[in-house]
């Protein structure tokens, strides 16, 4: 069996969807995808909101701007990711973008079921994704010494910004009961090095973390500067 060719897709007419991100999420795609659609909104100012989609299959978004408003002016681009992924060799170094949900799970008794809790600071959420680094195939390259602007902080070319906070209503498993449902996320820009390739091809098409169907886990690389 053939493996699925994945798409990289980029609207550039998502600025006027206000909706939430489970709506974003039912407009990126088919309902039942063979694996999951990745999806992430870049807002670069208030003027421009950039949509970016990583599918198996070549999507169609005519749905999707037509809910937004520009069925007559909306476009958006798809590439073939196959031929960027196979190009990706070990100890290449490019810039990124990834928008997370950082989460840990904690108890606050012995006795108390773990809990997923949402990391809170940018020392924490960091710290995080620094600890799926290995696994996904790729390294957060050091900030030389000489560019250092802080003591303590600054050691990692990495930042971490544009936190945000959303409510979504979820459905309970087993009891069919609602429930709402808090989501924070956050986004990281950075430079990373590459140290396992195949394993960060799987990253880049399958997604880093929790909250994929939400916006979170959808990594782009560019050419570092």
């Amino acid at each position: 069996m053939s493996r699925p060719q994945p798409y990289s897709s980029l609207d550039d007419r998502s600025r006027r969807s206000s909706r939430g991100p489970a709506s974003r999420r039912r407009g990126c795609g088919p309902a039942e995808p063979r694996r999951p659609i990745l999806w992430r909104l870049d807002r670069n100012s208030r003027a421009e909101v950039l949509l970016f989609i990583v599918s198996e299959e070549r999507p169609d978004l005519t749905h999707f701007v037509e809910q937004a408003g520009w069925p007559t002016t909306a476009s958006w681009q798809t590439y073939e990711y196959k031929a960027f992924l196979d190009g990706l060799t070990a100890d290449s170094t490019w810039a990124f973008r990834l928008t997370a949900n950082p989460v840990h799970n904690v108890r606050r008794t012995p006795d108390e079921p773990l809990k997923r809790t949402a990391h809170r600071t940018p020392r924490h959420q960091m710290g995080r994704l620094l600890t799926h680094q290995q696994n996904a195939g790729f390294r957060i390259l050091e900030t030389p010494a000489e560019r250092r602007r802080l003591a303590q902080g600054d050691e990692l070319q990495l930042t971490v910004r544009d936190e945000q906070r959303h409510q979504f209503g979820k459905t309970e498993r087993g009891t069919g009961k609602p429930n709402r449902v808090p989501l924070v996320t956050v986004t990281f820009d950075g430079r990373l090095e590459v140290t396992d390739p195949v394993a960060l091809r799987r990253t880049l098409t399958l997604g880093l973390g929790k909250a994929k169907a939400y916006g979170c886990g959808l990594m782009t690389l560019a050419q570092a500067g």
